[in-house]
């Protein structure tokens, strides 16, 4: 280091000069010489941290800007300014160095000041005699030269002592700054605050790279359990989504009334109680009666034609009454007398004839009736044209060919009447003559189901080769024998259980147990049941349950209430008020229950009881 421009060291007393003017503290100075061991641009940095003791990032000027702004400062001819102020103090006597200028020192380039760093950290350098001090004595040397402003900055924020220190504001010291980079205050700004949007996105990145290498540095166990919670999280979401989907529950439910009870499942056979009429030599059948309806007995069913009758039979007879039709109109047409007996029948068949027409064309009344009363009206205006006319030998004749040509067409019709009060069917399958109420309780199990898969039993000889006509079912009782594969149960002869049919689904009936059979793996129950025989009237085989069925009262599992270790449920009367009935639970279908009032007669179907969910 030079000394007042020479190459001479420097003296002690000009050294604690430089260091005072520096501004420095007496730790400042101590670490001053503690950085001899430093490279020069070690030294130049710490240089530029003393001036502004704690460079913020508003501050920020690199080593080398400080070197040079110190060169600059020390150049000839200029002023020192008043923000490097250090006043002009008498030199003591100690410090009196002969021909030494204040701040001359100063006056070296940044690269004499650079080189001169550089020769402290040279190996084998000579310790000059201003070294030769200890930390403390450079610090009270420094402590010596210190402005008493300097101690009252340093109570100052670490940003306004360095401004405070060179006796500037912020803004002169910001605008030094700007001046020294070749920039405006504006662009000193923004260059600042695109540097620290640089450091926050590099930090960012450094945050986001730690939380990577933690989750992958986390064990397998730990990952198991966060997806587990996700998953739960996720799963609670949903249920909560589904249950504000389903909106409020009911608070309360009717009573409804149920069967319960245990059901057997089998194949049915119906036995009703029919009889069908029959014949031989069955051409055709001229149907009279109305399909299911009842009949009562004398009532004609049909007319039935046996072989040998043919079309041309009816023609010919047709045709005579055609002929003995156009003789009559020629007969009246030749009278010159008026006869009132004549128009009076006459006029009788047109009236009657009229009213048959009316009712033909939808007019209420029974047709049956009126067409019977019309044959009369005809026949007796015959009679009476046959008497008037007797003498006439043609129309005598022609009478004579119509009533031989009918006599033999009754010998090949048949007229069949009902013979009791019953229901009349034209559609048989051929097991009414095996399955009828005196018969069917001798069937083994194996004859029923041979029957069920379609086998018809034997006829008797006089049965065979005879046409079923129709057939007359009694209304009222009907019976059922029904098979039951693999079954244990033992019914019991004279007990009442529920029967349901196939085409029954939502009606059961009673049906009495008769008898039953077990035998070849199958029991066989005949079953007599009280009701009406019409919805069974076209059904042969089907499926069926029977069951020992009770009748109950069917509530909603969530309307049992437990009070004082009591199962109960909470009738809810008009007037608004709650009472607790104790029940006993019967059973459980799905959601409800069957309950029985411990008390006879306080619940009932059509009430309304509470939920409690």
């Amino acid at each position: 280091m030079q000394g007042n421009g020479m190459n001479e060291p420097w003296t002690p007393e000009q050294v604690a000069m430089w260091q005072a003017t520096q501004s420095m503290t007496p730790e400042q100075a101590a670490r001053q010489l503690a950085t001899q061991n430093m490279t020069p641009e070690q030294a130049a940095q710490w240089q530029a941290m003393q001036a502004g003791a704690q460079t913020q990032a508003w501050q920020g000027i690199t080593p080398e800007q400080a070197a040079q702004w110190q060169a600059a400062q020390a150049a000839p001819g200029m002023q020192a300014p008043q923000w490097q102020g250090v006043p002009q103090q008498p030199t003591p006597s100690w410090q009196a160095v002969p021909g030494a200028q204040t701040q001359v020192w100063q006056a070296v380039p940044p690269e004499q000041a650079a080189a001169w760093q550089a020769t402290q950290m040279a190996p084998g350098a000579q310790t000059m005699q201003w070294q030769a001090i200890s930390p403390e004595q450079a610090a009270w040397q420094a402590a010596q030269a210190m402005p008493a402003q300097q101690q009252t900055a340093q109570a100052m924020p670490p940003q306004q002592q360095t401004a405070a220190a060179q006796g500037m504001t912020e803004a002169q010291w910001a605008q030094w700054q700007a001046a020294q980079l070749g920039m405006s205050p504006e662009q000193l700004l923004e260059w600042q605050a695109m540097q620290k949007a640089k450091a926050a996105v590099q930090a960012k990145k450094e945050r986001k790279q730690r939380r990577k290498e933690k989750r992958a540095n986390r064990s397998k166990l730990s990952r198991i359990l966060q997806t587990l919670v996700i998953v739960l999280v996720a799963l609670g979401g949903v249920l909560f989504f589904l249950q504000s989907l389903q909106g409020s529950k009911p608070t309360s439910a009717v009573i409804e009334s149920g069967t319960l009870g245990t059901i057997h499942r089998g194949d049915a056979m119906i036995v009703r109680n029919e009889t069908v009429y029959s014949d031989e030599g069955v051409q055709s059948i001229d149907y009279k009666a109305q399909e299911g309806s009842v009949v009562y007995r004398g009532d004609v069913v049909c007319y039935v034609y046996s072989t040998g009758y043919s079309t041309k039979a009816m023609t010919t007879l047709q045709d005579y009454r055609d002929q003995i039709k156009t003789y009559q109109q020629t007969l009246l047409a030749g009278e010159t007398a008026y006869d009132q007996k004549m128009s009076r029948l006459e006029t009788d068949v047109v009236q009657r004839g009229l009213e048959v027409r009316s009712l033909v064309q939808g007019q209420r009344g029974n047709l049956i009736n009126q067409e019977s009363i019309l044959a009369t009206a005809i026949t007796e205006r015959q009679k009476y044209f046959r008497s008037k006319y007797s003498s006439d030998m043609r129309l005598n004749r022609l009478f004579d060919d119509e009533e031989t040509q009918q006599q033999s067409i009754d010998g090949w019709i048949k007229q069949r009447a009902a013979t009791q009060e019953s229901i009349i069917s034209f559609y048989t399958d051929g097991y009414e003559v095996a399955l009828t109420p005196d018969k069917f309780q001798t069937y083994t199990p194996a004859e029923v189901r041979a029957m069920f898969g379609g086998q018809k039993p034997e006829q008797a000889a006089s049965e065979r080769g005879k046409t079923n006509i129709y057939r007359l079912v009694k209304k009222g009782n009907y019976a059922v024998l029904l098979l039951i594969k693999d079954s244990v149960w033992t019914p019991v002869e004279g007990t009442t259980y529920k029967l349901m049919l196939e085409q029954f689904s939502n009606t059961t009936v009673d049906a009495q147990v008769l008898s039953y059979t077990r035998a070849s793996g199958e029991l066989l129950v005949r079953l007599a049941v009280m009701g009406d025989v019409d919805p069974v009237l076209y059904m042969r085989t089907c499926q069926a349950e029977l069951g020992e069925y009770a009748d109950g009262l069917l509530v909603p599992a969530t309307a049992i209430y437990t009070q004082n270790e009591q199962k109960g449920v909470v009738r809810l009367n008009d007037d608004g008020t709650q009472v607790f009935i104790p029940v006993d639970i019967l059973a459980r279908q799905g959601d409800k229950v069957f309950i029985s009032a411990i008390q006879t007669g306080v619940l009932g179907t059509g009430q309304r009881v509470r939920l409690f969910h």
